[in-house]
């Protein structure tokens, strides 16, 4: 089944064109990488998806319903969830309370809530009472992705979850996302790190001034090194 299908979108800000016909499609219980140097239109195609910064052509559709024009809340309802590059957490809020804030429970499905993102996450159970702009960099990741779970999501828009992360905690980081995967999540990961995304992702997409110039599986991409250098290499 596919949960979400991006066709042909061309997005701007103001009068600078950013995304030139981006087509990408997500089908339940996968994990999709969106790859690309800074700067190539990733976060505008996640943008584009949830709203925020909504196409001028083509159409986003979720689960075959085009989602073009609709609030971002109301397309967050309909089971997508979005975790920024900037890690907005409610830096006053504590972690308990920046997770309360964001629950959503619908339906007869296996939920979302705190004692489940402890288990995922166990250090913000440790600093539950920890207000959000007193965690690391790494405590304010885990948190922002632990807030966009306690919506119930049924897709998970990752945008550059391991920048500014030390190796150790991308690693971490890492094993969490796969969880995620193993509990049935479908993801949408963002990403300059190349690793990060091929060892976490079904299929890929590389982007370049706001085009996409390759779409195969992980393994493709591992062995096209000539893609990697031409893409991708800094």
């Amino acid at each position: 089944m596919t949960l979400l299908e991006v066709d042909g979108i061309h997005t701007s800000y103001g009068i600078s064109d950013v995304l030139f016909d981006i087509s990408v499609r997500v089908e339940a219980g996968e994990s999709v990488g969106l790859l690309g140097r800074n700067g190539v239109g990733k976060s505008t195609t996640m943008r584009s998806i949830m709203g925020l910064t909504p196409p001028s052509q083509g159409s986003v559709s979720w689960k075959g319903q085009k989602v073009n024009g609709m609030p971002t809340s109301d397309i967050a309802r309909l089971g997508v969830g979005f975790v920024p590059e900037d890690r907005r957490v409610f830096p006053d809020l504590t972690v308990w309370e920046n997770l309360d804030i964001a629950r959503r429970m619908h339906g007869d499905a296996e939920q979302w809530d705190e004692q489940r993102v402890y288990a995922l996450f166990p250090e913000l159970e440790r600093f539950r009472d920890r207000r959000g702009g007193h965690l690391s960099g790494g405590q304010q990741q885990m948190l922002t992705i632990a807030r966009s779970l306690m919506g119930n999501p049924e897709l998970l828009l990752l945008d550059e979850p391991s920048e500014g992360l030390a190796p150790l905690v991308v690693d971490k980081l890492k094993e969490q996302i796969a969880a995620l995967q193993a509990a049935g999540l479908s993801l949408v990961l963002a990403e300059q790190n190349l690793n990060f995304v091929l060892d976490l992702s079904d299929r890929v997409y590389i982007l370049e001034k706001g085009e996409v110039k390759f779409e195969g599986t992980s393994d493709e991409l591992r062995q096209s090194p000539e893609l990697v250098s031409r893409y991708l290499s800094v």
